[in-house]
């Protein structure tokens, strides 16, 4: 099995092909076609925003020429129950075999194929993808089906609900209805036991006056978490969730008014949520690394944060590879 983690820019600073770290991927495209003996089954991962890329295009090309089979899919861990939202592009093909039962020419798959196909499709992904609002995640985006392209949404929180924070009511009805969703887990299956090394994780007095009003707060009874990025640890704002262990204080009695009280005042009330960041064993957990997994005792909490960040999901490619042996 040929497996390739496609190294292209991060949106925004996309050069597609023409970027230099899109090298070796094109490498790979221009040497398939010429190999003796081709792989039987490929594997292929990359970030959201892959699929409107010409370097896919590059790549359907080619597996056409070779005779590949394959099915394309936007995926995230939620998909199979896990409390984390991580969206990436994957591609399963298989060589000279017949075509997959579940495949959709032309369309992107957002769940695996256990379910009617009629639900399972979903069309490519349009520009108007990249209009809406950017406080959304590219996986709210573009597969929750109360946002619509204006922003606007199907449902309504009951009126007199409080928003605390830099969030929207879209966004907040979204955060509860991920969590009543009992098909996901709690985060409390993935953490920790709490001992004296966890004191490294709580977030800075000046971390939490400077961002306390753009951080993901959950708890462990809560079933989602954002996705954990490389700058997790480091960065603050758009890195992943932080979380609440002081799970009996409500985050409206924190919040409410809390900008009309002075510094002092204000990191009293911030510091009774006790806000840390998840350790690196509990972000591995939620990626599908085996227990017996571990970093070196040289490798700093940073680098595990940042290797983590660009690591794959088992849980989900596991399933992925099971489908494509199937």
């Amino acid at each position: 099995m040929l497996w390739r983690k496609v190294q292209l820019p991060q949106i925004g600073l996309q050069g597609d092909v023409s970027d230099p770290r899109a090298k070796s991927f094109l490498y790979i495209l221009d040497t398939l076609p010429r190999l003796q003996k081709l792989p039987k089954y490929l594997l292929l991962e990359n970030v959201k925003g892959f699929e409107s890329s010409s370097a896919r295009n590059e790549l359907l090309r080619t597996l056409a020429t070779c005779g590949f089979k394959y099915q394309e899919f936007l995926l995230s861990p939620t998909c199979l129950g896990i409390p984390n939202s991580r969206l990436r592009y994957f591609l399963i093909a298989r060589l000279h075999q017949e075509p997959f039962s579940f495949q959709a020419p032309g369309q992107i798959l957002t769940r695996f194929p256990h379910h009617d196909l009629e639900d399972l499709c979903k069309d490519k992904v349009t520009d108007k993808v990249d209009e809406v609002s950017p406080s959304l995640s590219s996986e709210e985006k573009n597969l929750d089906p109360n946002i619509g392209p204006d922003c606007s949404s199907k449902k309504s929180l009951p009126k007199g609900t409080f928003l605390f924070k830099l969030e929207t009511a879209e966004e907040m009805e979204r955060k509860r209805d991920q969590d009543n969703d009992s098909s996901i887990q709690m985060l409390e299956d993935f953490l920790e036991e709490g001992n004296e090394e966890m004191s490294q994780y709580f977030i800075p007095p000046k971390s939490l006056l400077r961002y306390a009003f753009l951080l993901d707060i959950v708890k462990p009874t809560s079933r989602r978490s954002t996705c954990f990025t490389k700058g997790y640890g480091h960065y603050v704002e758009g890195t992943g969730s932080v979380l609440q262990t002081a799970v009996d204080v409500q985050l409206e009695s924190v919040f409410k008014h809390i900008e009309e009280l002075p510094e002092e005042e204000k990191l009293m009330k911030l510091s009774t949520l006790k806000l840390r960041y998840f350790t690196p064993r509990e972000i591995a957990n939620l990626h599908g690394f085996p227990l017996e997994f571990g970093f070196p005792d040289k490798v700093t909490i940073k680098q595990c944060y940042r290797l983590l960040g660009n690591s794959l999901n088992v849980h989900v490619v596991a399933k992925l590879i099971t489908v494509l042996l199937g």
